[in-house]
C-alpha cells in the first residue's frame, strides 16, 4: 500500500486556529502532511518565511506526521517535485469555492495525478483570517480565541502591544 501524502499551502502570515483545525483534520486522513510556506515576491508578508516555518512547527509539533516546509513557484510544481497525490484546501464560505475550484482545475490540468480536496471550515473559524487576525492585533486587541498562544506572544512581540492577550 502506497503512503498518501497531501498538501496544505498557504501563507499562513500567521497561522490561526482554522488552519490548525484544518491541519489536524488533513493528518488524520493522510499518511504524512507537508504544510507548504509559500513564498511569494510581490507579497510583504508581516512575519517572514523563516518566522512563520518556526511559528508553524511550534504549532504541529504534536502531530507526528506533518511537517512544515517552505516553496516559492508554483504550488502544483512543488507537489509534483515532493510525489504529493493530494492538495488540502480549506473554505470558509462560497466565495472561496470559485476561486478555489478554478485553481484546483488548472492543477488538475498541469498534473492530472493530483486531486484537490476541499476541507470545509468549521462554523467556528468560518470568519477567521489572518489578515483579520493582524488586523486586531495590530490594534492590541485579544485574538486569542483565533490563533494558537505562540502565534499570540509572536503577534505581542511584532507589534510590541501590551495588550494582545497571549
Amino acid at each position: 500500500m502506497t503512503a498518501r501524502l497531501a498538501v496544505y499551502a498557504g501563507s499562513f502570515d500567521p497561522a490561526t486556529l482554522g488552519h490548525l483545525d484544518l491541519i489536524e483534520r488533513a493528518s488524520a486522513l493522510f499518511d504524512k502532511v507537508i504544510v507548504a510556506i509559500g513564498a511569494h515576491p510581490t507579497k510583504h508578508p508581516l512575519f517572514g518565511v523563516e518566522e512563520r516555518r518556526a511559528l508553524l512547527e511550534a504549532v504541529v509539533a504534536d502531530f507526528p506526521n506533518v511537517t512544515v516546509e517552505t516553496f516559492d513557484g508554483l504550488l502544483i510544481h512543488y507537489c509534483m517535485a515532493k510525489g504529493a497525490t493530494v492538495i488540502v484546501r480549506g473554505l470558509r464560505a462560497a466565495t472561496d469555492f470559485e476561486y478555489e475550484l478554478q485553481i484546483a482545475h488548472a492543477n488538475a490540468d498541469l498534473c492530472p495525478q493530483a486531486d484537490t480536496i476541499f476541507l470545509p471550515t468549521r462554523t467556528k473559524h468560518g470568519f477567521v483570517s489572518a489578515s483579520l487576525v493582524r488586523e486586531i492585533a495590530s490594534h492590541g486587541g485579544d485574538v486569542s480565541r483565533y490563533a494558537p498562544k505562540v502565534v499570540c506572544e509572536a503577534l505581542a512581540r511584532k507589534y510590541n502591544k501590551g495588550g494582545v492577550t497571549t
